[in-house]
């Protein structure tokens, strides 16, 4: 029987993990929410939906999706566009439509062509994101929402500055709460790491959570006690009407409306690519390297957003913070996405009171210990052996997702894992050696019209008298620009008394006109019929 499968041998692993993934999606949920200028509760009815009916019908085994922060400008932008939110519910719709669309378009593939050390980049960055902006919320400075991932904040502060203004705006409580929760994750995970039985399942994060509730309720009445805004705080209904009404219908009269089209489809785009490369990631994370079927996973995805835009909820996307927090708390099937998006919609319409109870403090230091578990100092280490032609890609994504945006970064992380590839190709699909007057110029793999200036110049270079002989016989493929600079040297060759052969497998296999294929070829000698 496959691991991947629902066993009740995992369900402990798969309950903790859940539990985990819940304290970690519900400040996000909100922060998406409130940073996309949408209602608070849509964030949390995406977060249900991405957990319960997309883990449901996802392939993934450890992927976790809800509203995601890479789409907060344009949802902002969209929604202040439209007419009204519940047109953007529209384009939400629309959005799912396309995606399931790609789906069977199979479009799944392009996550595929991302290379390992931009997906380990993306992990990383994603790690130090998620340390550099909640350590302001760690000290109880809140002037940006929970979750954010950019650059340049919309409180016209960076990330960088934010730190440095948080200093200035210290509150002692938090202080505590954070760091006592910080120390207590890390001393439970070395404690843990030696035992088995049921204490491995006790979740470091809800005792985290409990111990900055005993604090605060401590400080409360005295002069540390914390602000209301460094609270958890979900809508409260107090009736279930009144629950249920904090779920919206789109207005499906926006289908006429050429900018809910346009918002729709931008949203598929952007979302289908962060799903992929948030799954080509946990992928890569998964302790038994399970493969996820891209087609399915964009056929759920669109599947849920369709559902989420018809209730009130944002664009949903597969999240890596979500996702890693999931693995790193031992997760072993989809059960632990389905029972987060299960305990978020019990817990939201039955103990929001108890929630709302939660300080933030508590939530940053879970936060960036699972930031430490995706930017460990040994995976710098570790790439830095592997040599230039990985790490630089490895540390260039990181850079620029740290200054851009998630999108913007592994563009130009593959871009840089593209300059080396092409690089190395250029490197050693032309070899030349030679010996006194004769000359070797072998031609292997690939040689591209990226060779031509170095091929022509070092046939100019060979001097008069000399023999040379050009091998193409371990040449794939020849670029036309190629064969013309060869032809060319051959016909001018004999004005600088210059002997030229040409070996190829077949005659003219590559194009290249000649009428002698006989030579022996010994290393770094050669010798002619």
């Amino acid at each position: 029987m496959r691991r991947s499968t629902f066993s009740i041998k995992n369900l402990g692993a798969d309950i903790t993990a859940s539990i985990v993934v819940f304290l970690v999606a519900l400040p996000l949920c909100l922060g998406v929410a409130l940073a996309s200028n949408a209602p608070l509760f849509s964030g949390l009815i995406s977060g249900i939906i991405g957990g319960i009916v997309i883990g449901f019908l996802s392939g993934s085994q450890l992927s976790v999706s809800g509203p995601a922060a890479g789409l907060t400008a344009i949802v902002a932008a969209a929604i202040l566009k439209l007419p009204s939110f519940e047109t953007f519910l529209l384009a939400v719709v629309i959005c799912g439509l396309f995606q399931v669309l790609f789906g069977f378009m199979k479009a799944g593939i392009i996550g595929d062509f991302v290379p390992n050390s931009v997906i380990k980049g993306m992990l990383a960055a994603i790690g130090l994101i998620l340390i550099l902006k909640q350590l302001p919320h760690l000290v109880g400075y809140d002037s940006n929402f929970e979750g954010d991932e950019s650059f340049l904040q919309p409180d016209n502060e960076n990330t960088f500055s934010s730190i440095g203004n948080a200093f200035k705006y210290i509150t002692p409580v938090a202080v505590i709460i954070g760091i006592l929760s910080l120390v207590f994750q890390f001393g439970w995970e070395k404690f843990t790491s030696t035992k088995k039985g049921f204490i491995k399942l006790i979740p470091a994060p809800l005792i985290v959570v409990l111990i900055g509730i005993g604090i605060l309720q401590i400080a409360n009445g005295s002069t540390y006690s914390l602000d209301p805004s460094h609270m958890v705080n979900i809508p409260q209904a107090s009736s279930a009407s009144e629950f249920i009404s904090f779920f919206t219908l789109p207005d499906f009269a926006g289908f006429v409306n050429k900018e809910v089209w346009i918002a729709g489809i931008t949203l598929a785009l952007v979302a289908s690519l962060e799903t992929l490369l948030s799954i080509e990631a946990i992928d890569d994370l998964d302790p038994y390297q399970r493969v996820t079927n891209k087609e399915r996973e964009l056929k759920a995805q669109g599947i849920g957003n369709m559902l989420s835009g018809l209730v009130g909820g944002l664009p949903i996307t597969s999240v890596i913070v979500r996702s890693s927090a999931n693995v790193n708390a031992g997760a072993k099937s989809k059960m632990s996405t389905m029972m987060h998006g299960g305990l978020l919609l019990l817990c939201v319409a039955l103990i929001p009171s108890i929630l709302n109870m939660i300080p933030k403090a508590a939530l940053a230091a879970i936060l960036i210990f699972t930031g430490y578990k995706l930017a460990k100092p040994s995976l710098f280490k570790s790439y830095y052996k592997k040599g230039w032609d990985q790490f630089l890609p490895f540390v260039l994504t990181i850079l620029a997702i740290l200054f851009t945006d998630l999108l913007i970064g592994v563009l130009i992380g593959i871009g840089v894992s593209i300059f080396f590839i092409v690089r190395s190709n250029f490197k050693t699909s032309v070899f030349i050696v030679h010996d006194d007057n004769r000359y070797l110029f072998r031609l292997r793999k690939d040689v591209t019209f990226l060779n031509k200036p170095y091929i022509k110049n070092k046939l100019e270079e060979v001097p008069e008298k000399s023999f040379v002989l050009i091998d193409a016989s371990r040449a794939d493929f020849i670029d036309k620009d190629v064969v013309e600079v060869i032809e060319d040297f051959t016909k001018h060759a004999s004005l600088k008394s210059i002997r030229v052969q040409v070996k190829t497998r077949h005659a003219d296999r590559h194009g290249i006109k000649t009428n002698n294929h006989i030579v022996k070829v010994k290393e770094n000698n050669i010798v002619a019929n």
